[in-house]
């Protein structure tokens, strides 16, 4: 058995020091740091939250901090708190997983840390702690081949610019146009159920905006339904014409749109993805409109 395997079970303190070698590195950590959020991939863990327990060792490169008793000179604490804040606030997560690997990138971010331990429990949803434990260094993977995303310009189609002769000559506008273009649909023309509740309700009408988006989609070979923010930055990066599917990323989100009408859509996505512009066309003639 290894050191490595001795300490699966100990405290993160105890793990960095097994991996450390034989010139460990300065360690800064944050225990036992218990937040309520909403977290998870079951049905069950929507709408309401539960603690959740975060430890996070960092080791860090030498600083003067010891010998200026300044806080500017060192990594603070704050820093890894705000990570986590941070990252809870960005959006609504289904795995634990995610979540150590944002907080994780996030504090390696810094100029400081040279590898990161992050430990993730939750409280509430068993008779023991369930969670996951990550070690992450500066320079690995994680961070190799990041890639700014182009800031698109988002243009929403109704349904009669959807069903207009001029959509394949648009199109070819959109695939050549200068700037990345992410297009964005409303609810098709059959009539959404009722649920008579909101929550339902809502997910309901996105699910209807879903069915348009590919109702859209089935229409050109180079259009691509996109439902991750990972999905829709690859599309942007890559050239690929995209429509939004919205349902994953607004029901994840902490502070989604109000409403689903196209601008309140449009106003929210624009803002989570730095759009350049917003642009909504109804009528299939205004499809020759200049881009």
């Amino acid at each position: 058995m290894t050191t490595e395997d001795t300490t699966a079970f100990q405290d993160l303190e105890a793990r960095a020091i097994a991996m450390a070698g034989p010139n460990p590195p300065d360690r800064i950590s944050v225990r036992d740091h218990t937040v309520e959020v909403e977290i998870g991939a079951f049905q069950a863990e929507r709408n309401v939250t539960q603690r959740v327990r975060f430890s996070v060792v960092v080791e860090v490169a030498p600083s003067t901090g010891a010998d200026t008793d300044d806080v500017d000179d060192i990594l603070s604490y704050d820093a890894v708190t705000e990570a986590i804040t941070a990252e809870l606030e960005a959006e609504r997560l289904n795995l634990l997983e995610t979540l150590a690997e944002r907080i994780a990138d996030r504090i390696l971010s810094e100029p400081q840390p040279l590898r990161v331990f992050v430990r993730i429990e939750k409280l509430d949803r068993g008779p023991g702690k369930l969670g996951v434990e990550i070690v992450r260094s500066r320079g690995s993977d994680m961070l190799a081949g990041v890639e700014n995303t182009p800031t698109p310009l988002i243009i929403h189609l109704g349904n009669d610019a959807i069903s207009s002769e001029n959509l394949s000559e648009f199109l070819d506008r959109c695939a050549a146009h200068q700037v990345a273009v992410l297009l964005s649909v409303g609810q098709g023309s059959t009539p959404v159920p009722q649920t008579g509740e909101s929550d339902t309700q809502r997910r309901v009408d996105l699910l209807a905006i879903e069915q348009n988006a590919c109702a859209l989609a089935a229409k050109d070979p180079r259009l691509k339904v996109v439902a991750t923010r990972t999905e829709l930055d690859w599309g942007l990066k890559n050239g690929q014409l995209s429509v939004w599917a919205p349902t994953k990323m607004v029901l994840d989100a902490v502070s989604g749109p109000n409403e689903l009408d196209p601008q309140s859509l449009l106003t929210w996505l624009s803002g989570e993805i730095n759009a350049v512009d917003t642009r909504i066309i109804n009528q299939g003639g205004d499809l020759e409109q200049k881009l």
